[in-house]
């Protein structure tokens, strides 16, 4: 008889698990599929990310090319396109571009090339994948601004970039410098100068001008840094690998690299 019961106690208890898996049989087939659709779904984006950064960096070289040509036209045509590309890194680089071009538009006034530039400098640092393009596209912007916005607004704009770790600090605190100057404050452009001149970091050429910018302020000479300012704080450039030396437009003059950033791949 106890074998009888065991044998009918076992058969019972197969049919609830039996019950028990078929119940959970749905849930189990719908959790598998979510993981497999997830898997696709990361799948598809990551292709599709390759596939827009490819094609984008074909567009790009290709308008490098053509401006090279002076085909500035085709220049254009080709990084309006990459500038709508998911692909952020050359969107960014793509926008700067198109922001350079600006500045040699002759269409318009002065101050609507330059507001027409700043927006797209503006773009690019909202579109940028990384402080390496971002911080480039913002101090581009201010420095485009330098000569006509009050300082509360350059200020604004330059003081973020300067902070430690910052890719291109020395050379947006060497804008800054200059927009106290122009504002009228010998004191602090002066401070400024002097930490320029002393900062390891800092390319032998903004430790020069800094060094210079202190002897005019000392003699009495300040009005004249403005002029030195102008033809000498340079936009800070892409990075290398992205921007060939010789291929910034005209209207966009790049200087000596600033020492510590490393170069990134647009993504």
């Amino acid at each position: 008889m106890a074998d009888l019961f065991d044998e009918v106690e076992e058969q019972l208890r197969s049919d609830r698990y039996r019950t028990l898996a078929l119940r959970a049989l749905p849930w189990v087939l719908a959790l598998a599929a979510a993981i497999l659709i997830g898997w696709l779904a990361w799948w598809g984006w990551g292709k599709y990310q390759e596939q827009a950064a490819n094609k984008a960096s074909e567009q790009y070289d290709a308008a490098l090319a053509a401006f090279v040509q002076n085909d500035k036209t085709k220049a254009a045509q080709l990084w309006g396109e990459v500038s709508k590309s998911p692909s952020r890194g050359y969107k960014s680089l793509a926008l700067m571009q198109l922001a350079g071009l600006k500045f040699e538009d002759r269409a318009g006034t002065d101050a609507s090339r330059t507001a027409a530039a700043v927006k797209l400098f503006d773009e690019a640092a909202e579109a940028a994948p990384d402080d390496l393009l971002g911080d480039a596209a913002r101090l581009k912007s201010a420095l485009a601004l330098l000569d006509t916005a009050p300082y509360k607004e350059l200020e604004q704009r330059l003081t973020p970039l300067t902070k430690e770790g910052r890719p291109y600090r020395v050379m947006a605190r060497e804008a800054l410098a200059f927009a106290k100057l122009q504002a009228g404050d010998m004191a602090g452009a002066r401070g400024d100068f002097v930490v320029i001149s002393n900062m390891l970091d800092a390319p032998d050429g903004l430790r020069q001008r800094a060094k210079a910018a202190i002897s005019l302020i000392d003699s009495g000479s300040a009005k004249s840094v403005p002029a030195i300012a102008k033809a000498a704080a340079a936009l800070p450039p892409t990075p290398p690998m992205m921007m060939p030396p010789g291929l910034m437009p005209q209207g966009v003059p790049a200087p000596a690299p600033a020492q510590g950033p490393q170069q990134s791949t647009p993504q």
